[in-house]
């Protein structure tokens, strides 16, 4: 009976946490990224008085470089947490098997800083050396701080975040693919990037729980600064 009331107390409470944090700090990382480098890249050639032409076909070169890079580098931070992963399984798993009383003492520990007493926490432990599936997971959760990494996730994160550079890096381009004098071009690609990082920065500060105003103004003052840099550099070597 205990127990059908207590899973019925967890049907009718339905929390509402956001669980899509990986995903979202992948596109992040893309579309950041993807906003603010082609951005200052055109703005930097308009700067240096190349055509629109030019400007487009180097901006499309630096989005497609600049996905694969990308792409490539969170595949390989996630293939890395993974490997991390398994190499300190198999190192917890041996301890487990060589050496059971340390890691139940370690089990002791773990639960005492939470403030159980021995009385209250010596059942935890002897139920967890029963089943040593549980303890290793328990010890990897507990003491590691490691989650099971999804086996799908570098390819996920790879994908995830080239998308959305990709994405983010025609943002800047598209007036130059409109207006064929690099001069109003470049105008027109600050109001609508400047626009898109406003965007951004407010959907970013929304989804991961901070200030969304001034994660927008941060993230356009961001994009605003690197592009004036690139823009006042080719025109400082240019004269």
């Amino acid at each position: 009976m205990a127990g059908e009331s207590e899973q019925s107390l967890l049907d009718q409470h339905k929390e509402k946490h956001f669980t899509a944090g990986e995903i979202v700090r992948d596109i992040i990382i893309g579309v950041s990224d993807g906003l603010t480098v082609p951005f200052a890249l055109a703005a930097g050639l308009s700067g240096a008085n190349a055509s629109s032409s030019i400007i487009l076909t180097a901006g499309i070169a630096e989005v497609a470089a600049g996905a694969i890079s990308m792409g490539l580098g969170g595949y390989l931070a996630a293939k890395s947490e993974s490997d991390h992963y398994m190499r300190e399984l198999k190192r917890e798993e041996e301890e487990i098997i060589s050496v059971p009383d340390t890691e139940a003492a370690e089990i002791a520990e773990i639960l005492s800083e939470y403030g159980i007493q021995p009385h209250e926490y010596s059942p935890v432990v002897n139920a967890l050396r029963k089943n040593p599936q549980a303890w290793l997971d328990f010890m990897m959760k507990f003491e590691l701080g490691l989650e099971k990494p999804d086996p799908r996730r570098a390819l996920q994160s790879a994908f995830t975040i080239a998308i959305a550079y990709i994405l983010g890096g025609f943002v800047p381009l598209v007036p130059y693919m409109l207006i064929p004098i690099a001069r109003q071009a470049v105008v027109a690609s600050v109001v609508v990037t400047i626009l898109a990082l406003l965007i951004f920065g407010f959907a970013k500060g929304y989804f991961t729980g901070n200030r969304p105003f001034r994660s927008a103004f941060e993230t356009a003052l961001i994009g605003a600064v690197a592009s004036a840099a690139a823009f006042g550099l080719a025109k400082a070597v240019q004269g």
